[in-house]
Formats: structure tokens, C-alpha cells, sequence
């Protein structure tokens, strides 16, 4: 058995088993959006599949290629839709996504035509469409998620394990994969990937496998569909920046009340809190807090919960009654839940390192 059918073998394999186990919700978090990566990921397995099942005596006009190569054009689409609902899993279909058919429709007509076209035009259209196609969609993905890792900041304390960067990897890992097949296409005019790039494909494989099984659930219970409201009140006021969600009066008290629980209760020492917890402890609706930290202290939740938090580290770093306490025990005692999380905040916001900043309180 050569090496580059092996290597084939691997990758096929690699991606079923992703596959399934994103379908049978294995990972038990993000249920709508793994069902479409699956789905995404099973496609994206017939890339080499076809290598492994199709005869290559077969005809290019033959039914079974016309299906496979369909089927594979959609594989852009299933993973965006995984993105759509990574980023909003309340999100519902309307009549306006009937247009992302119009080009996949496009392709099958093209497919359906290809023994009345000259076989170089049909190749420049194929590879237009196809990588036209997917640079769209996974452009589209990528601000996708720019906007949510923008938006978590609005109604989370945390943001490491739900900022959907493993996404971003898979989207970079696809960008070189593409410029790789597109050189590799130019220079070999070869039919089938051979093995230095299927190994490269199979580091790919198992990159992405690695992120897909380590996510987290992005929205606990009782968040879903918030960042979709925190778009709309923001998309409402640019609209119409008279439209108020909260009435002046009203934001000053919420406020004040707002201040003084923080200093009282201290409720930032929770590790997880996020926007509804806190509004809760307020007794009023989690758009009213959103509104208020937004247009009555001018941050988001995110940074007015960790300034709580770098200040709490700053009093114990400074306090010799702490110095036994290692850096991560003071990022936990100040409400912080990773030393990643701590060290990144609190240089941010203090130019410092934790540690850093405890040796010049000892040099001084």
C-alpha cells in the first residue's frame, strides 16, 4: 500500500470520526452549531473520499461526479451556517436566505453543462465558482465572528473560552490550504494531491479536530439570543440615538444602586458572573444593565467588571500580607478564573504583568 493512500486514509478517517462525533453531540455543548460543522466536516471528508471510492476510469460527465462535486460546492455554506449559530444559536431562517441558493444553483447548472462547453472555459468557471464561493463565505464567517468576539464584551466577565478564536485558527489553516492548492494546481498541473500535501492537509485535519472537541458552551442558560438583542438596541440608537431604552432618571438611579452593590457586594468575585446575574441582583432586565453601563458609566460589561478585578489584584499585590500567595491564587482571590485571563486583563490595564508589578512594589 503507498504512503500517500495511507495518508488519504488518515485524513478520510480524521474527518468522519469529526463528524460524528460533532452530529452525536459528543461534546454536549452548542448543539445547533455542531450539528452544521458535522455536517460541514463530512463534506469536507469527500475531498478525499472520492479519491478513496470513486473509480478513476469513471468519466467526469458520469452522474455519481456531477453529485459528489454538488455536494462538495456546499461545503463554504455548512460551515458559515455552523458560525451563524456558534455566534446566535436562536437564530431563525427568513425568506432572504433563499438567495445564498442562487450560486450553489449556478454550479449545478454549470456541472449539468459541462459536455456543451470547451473543456478550458468550463475549468476557468469551475475553479472562479468554487473558490469564489468559498473565499466569500469564509470572509463572511471571519467577521462573523468579529462581531461576536466585539459583542461577549457587552454580557460577559470572561471571554477566553467563548471567543470562538479555534474558529479563527480553522479559517487561517483553510486560507493557507487554499494559496497551497492554488500554487500546487499552477505549477503541477497535477490531477491529485501527493503526499507532502496531503500530510500537510492531515496536520490541518487534526488541528482542527483538536480546538472542535476542546469548545465550551458559549452561552450558558438564559443568555441565548442576547448578543442578538445587544445588536439591535446598538443598531436602534444609530439609527435614531433618540430612541432610549432607559429614561435619564432612570439610568442615574440604576446607577447608583449599580455602584454601590459593586462596592458592597463585591458580586465581581464570581468568576462567572455575566450581565443577567448582575442584572438580576438589580431587579431589572439585562438590556436596562447593558444600557445603563454603556450610555451611563461609557464601558462595556466586560471592562467594568475587570476594572473591579485589577484593582482587587493591584490591593493585594501591593499588601505584604500576600506575598505568600502565588500570582494565579491572587488572579482567583481577585475574580478572575485563568492566569491566562488575569495576566492579559491586568496588563492591559496596567501596562504591567502581574508579576511584574509586585516586584516594583518590592524594589520600591
Amino acid at each position: 500500500m503507498e504512503f500517500n493512500f495511507i495518508v488519504i486514509t488518515l485524513i478520510a478517517g480524521g474527518l468522519v470520526l469529526l463528524s460524528f462525533l460533532n452530529l452525536s453531540n459528543a461534546v454536549q455543548v452548542n448543539q445547533k452549531a455542531n450539528r452544521y460543522f458535522g455536517i460541514f466536516v463530512l463534506l469536507w471528508a469527500t475531498f478525499w473520499l472520492d479519491e478513496m471510492i470513486i473509480p478513476k476510469s469513471m468519466e467526469n460527465t458520469s452522474y455519481l461526479i456531477t453529485i459528489t462535486r454538488f455536494f462538495q460546492f456546499l461545503t463554504p455554506p455548512t460551515f458559515y451556517l455552523s458560525v451563524v449559530f456558534y455566534t446566535n444559536p436562536t437564530y431563525r431562517y427568513i425568506k432572504k436566505d433563499l438567495l445564498y441558493l442562487i450560486v450553489p444553483l449556478l454550479f449545478l447548472i454549470l456541472l449539468l453543462s459541462r459536455s456543451l462547453l470547451n473543456e478550458s472555459r468550463f475549468h476557468l468557471l469551475y475553479i472562479i465558482l468554487f473558490l469564489g464561493h468559498a473565499l466569500g463565505y469564509t470572509v463572511a464567517a471571519y467577521l462573523k465572528i468579529q462581531s461576536h468576539q466585539k459583542n461577549i464584551e457587552q454580557f460577559s466577565s470572561t471571554k477566553e473560552s467563548i471567543d470562538l478564536n479555534w474558529i479563527k485558527y480553522i479559517i487561517y489553516a483553510f486560507i493557507a490550504s487554499s494559496v497551497l492548492i492554488i500554487f500546487y494546481n499552477i505549477f503541477t498541473m497535477a490531477a491529485s494531491l501527493n503526499s507532502y500535501v496531503n500530510l500537510f492537509f492531515l496536520g490541518v485535519v487534526y488541528f482542527v479536530a483538536f480546538h472542535a472537541v476542546r469548545q465550551r458552551e458559549i452561552y450558558p442558560s438564559g443568555l441565548e439570543g442576547l448578543e442578538n438583542t445587544v445588536n439591535t438596541i446598538q443598531n436602534t440608537e444609530e439609527v435614531n440615538p433618540r430612541n432610549k431604552l432607559v429614561a435619564d432618571a432612570d439610568v442615574q438611579r440604576i446607577k447608583e444602586q449599580l455602584l454601590a452593590l459593586m462596592q458592597d457586594e463585591q458580586p465581581y468575585m464570581e468568576s462567572e458572573l455575566n450581565l443577567l446575574r448582575l442584572a438580576e441582583k438589580l431587579n431589572v432586565s439585562g438590556h436596562q444593565l447593558s444600557y445603563v453601563i454603556n450610555n451611563g458609566i461609557g464601558e462595556n460589561f466586560f471592562l467594568f467588571i475587570n476594572k473591579y478585578r485589577v484593582k482587587k489584584a493591584e490591593e493585594l499585590l501591593l499588601d505584604p500580607k500576600y506575598d505568600h500567595l502565588t500570582i494565579l491564587a491572587i488572579g482567583y482571590a481577585s475574580g478572575f478564573n485563568s492566569k491566562t485571563a488575569f495576566n492579559t486583563t491586568f496588563k492591559k490595564m496596567t501596562s504591567y504583568t502581574p508579576t511584574e508589578y509586585r516586584k516594583i512594589r518590592s524594589n520600591g
